[in-house]
This record gives structure tokens, sequence and C-alpha cells, in this order.
């Protein structure tokens, strides 16, 4: 492994575009000498794109035999995939739902050897260790975890909350069980496809967890040693902004509406908002967010904080987008990076951690 620092990005969707973006815009605060991506279908829908992100520094990178097809829509690639692949120190992998676990088998298990690690997003199952920042950072081993699962934009909120909640008051036996319904949007504004007409309600393909999102949680929080009873169910409605989550977690020690939102004031992954739609809230990350995005984990409905007797607390939030899983991805890299000053690292994004919205 060379001492270059090369982060590549494969995939320039919903999670791929905004990444290549922020690596490339602040590579030299966050300690990143060259940023690459690779793009499979030469698109003029795209062009646009992926000139902006040459533009911003990122450099492209194709499939051999995709090269005449972008060279024919103006765009000059400047590596072949494999050879990005060869030189890259961390590997994120963007792609659609599956095609991750493709690429591990394809392609990264022959560069183990030379990278320091590969990050795939939450709907790759199976293919790393789970993580969402600041939940199981201390579950990382330096030379051991290569390949790490960033988990769900759903899957990061509702574990905030069992954290924030339950085990920050107690440890993981305070917990009696977190029951959550993620009300999802339909599909990002940034795609065509896939939008319902109405609301679409998911079934329950999991037996002990309902749906993935807390199945994602049980084995993201497996990694500290916790064994938590979560249930999730889940559905689409007819928008296009943000998840909503409704949660109900109930304890084992006496709380308060007063000791729960002071914990989620005091806490940066955690922004707390009087807004009560999720278009406003959308609009705030539009206007002051890093590229349209709320990096916390969570935005809490501050006036829906409720308490059912003293051990059951119930709410609604909001889920920032897909911004959690982008501060995720980045705090992983970091992580495989700078793995004694990561935290460090990640100074220049933390202005966008927002306490209110």
């Amino acid at each position: 492994m060379g001492t270059k620092k090369v982060v590549h990005v494969v995939g320039t969707g919903t999670v791929g575009e905004p990444l290549i973006g922020l690596l490339a815009g602040m590579k030299e605060p966050l300690g990143i000498d060259e940023v690459t991506f690779h793009k499979r279908t030469p698109l003029l829908t795209d062009r646009a794109k992926v000139r902006h992100l040459m533009k911003r520094g990122a450099r492209l990178a194709v499939d051999e035999s995709a090269r005449k097809g972008f060279q024919d829509i103006g765009i000059e690639p400047a590596f072949e995939h494999n050879e990005a692949l060869r030189q890259a120190s961390v590997v994120i992998d963007c792609t659609p739902s599956s095609v991750g676990l493709q690429n591990k088998t394809q392609f990264y298990e022959k560069y183990r050897e030379t990278t320091l690690g590969f990050i795939a997003q939450g709907s790759e199952f199976g293919f790393g260790k789970m993580y969402a920042k600041g939940i199981n950072d201390s579950a990382l081993v330096p030379g051991q975890d290569q390949f790490i699962q960033v988990v769900s934009c759903n899957t990061h909120n509702l574990s905030v909350l069992v954290d924030l909640i339950a085990l920050k008051d107690g440890g993981p036996e305070n917990l009696i069980e977190g029951r959550f319904v993620c009300i999802r949007r339909a599909n990002d504004i940034s795609q065509d496809g896939s939008f319902v007409p109405s609301p679409q309600v998911g079934t329950h393909k999991d037996a002990q967890f309902g749906t993935h999102h807390a199945r994602d949680a049980y084995h993201l929080f497996a990694t500290l040693g916790y064994k938590l009873d979560l249930y999730s169910s889940a559905m689409k409605v007819n928008s296009q902004y943000m998840h909503t989550i409704w949660f109900n977690i109930r304890v084992r020690r006496p709380t308060t509406v007063e000791s729960i939102r002071e914990r989620f004031v005091s806490d940066e992954r955690v922004a707390m908002t009087y807004k009560n739609t999720a278009n406003v809230v959308f609009s705030f990350g539009r206007d002051h967010g890093l590229f349209g995005r709320i990096l916390n984990q969570t935005v809490i409905v501050t006036q829906s904080l409720a308490m059912r007797g003293d051990k059951e607390i119930v709410g609604t939030c909001f889920t920032p987008q897909d911004g959690n899983s982008l501060l995720s991805s980045l705090a992983a890299t970091l992580w495989f990076l700078y793995p004694d000053s990561y935290e460090q690292k990640l100074e220049p994004v933390r202005p966008y951690f927002f306490r209110e919205i």
C-alpha cells in the first residue's frame, strides 16, 4: 500500500453523487490526496453531473468497454476501473441493492492486499461489519475489519433512538423492547422510478424483526455484544421528502419526557425541531445543509415526545434523507485512513450537525 491516500467511489446515484462531491470538495481538510469515481454507463442525462464532479477535482474511472461511449459524449475518463481499484486506499460502494455484494466477489476480494478497506451501503446485508457513526465505533478493529456495511438511513435513526432513550440510561438491560413504524418516502427527488400513487403497506418478511430496519439495528448492536428486542414495520407514502419514524420504546428504569429531551438536546447526533411537516424540515436541509443534506442521525419533533406511565416513551421523528449514511460512510473512510485520529478529521463537517431545525 502506498502512502498516497486515494478514495474511490463506485456509483453516482443518490448516495454516491453527494459523497463524491463532498470528498472532492473537502479533500484537503479531510486529509485525502485524490478522489476517483466509477460510472458504468455513459448517458447524456448524466453528462452534466459527471462533468461537475470532475470540475470539483474527482477523476473518472470507467470500464474499458464503456470508454468510447464516454468519449462520444465529450467526457474523457482518467482511469480504467481496475486501474482505479488498484490504486485506491479505500473503496466506497454506492451501487444499487445487491450489486455491492456482487462487486465484493467479482472485484474487491482481489484487491484486499492493496486496499485498506471497503465500504458498502445499507442494502448490502452480509457485506461486512455493520456500522453507524456514534453507535458502534468501539467495535471496529483495525487490521481486522476490512469490509464495513454502513446501515440504512432509517436504521441509523431507530438505532440512535434506542441508544439515547434506553442504553444511555442503564445499558442494554434497560431496554425491554423497541417498536418502530417506518413511514418511508416513495423515492428520492433525484429518482424518476418507484413512486407510489397512494400509501403502500409493507410486509413483515422477517419473523423476528419484521422489516430489515430492526434486523439491521439488532446486528449493529450485536457488534457490541448486545441482544436487543427490536421490531419494525414499514410503509411507503406518496412523498419524495423525508422518511418519518414513529417509535415506542419501553424501558425498565423510570424516566421522564424532560430527561429524554435533555439527552436529545445535548447529543450532536440529534437535531430537534418544532416543525411537524417533512417538507419544511427537508427545505431547511436544502438551504443550510451540506449538499442539501442534514448529517444528524435523526430529527426529533419536540412536541411529539410523550410518556405512557414512566417507562414507555413514544414520539415521532424524521430521517435526514441519506445524510446520516453519508456521515457514516465518511467516518468509516477516515477510520481506515486515520484510525487513531478520524474523529478529529471529521471537524470540517461538524458545522453541518444541526442542534435545531
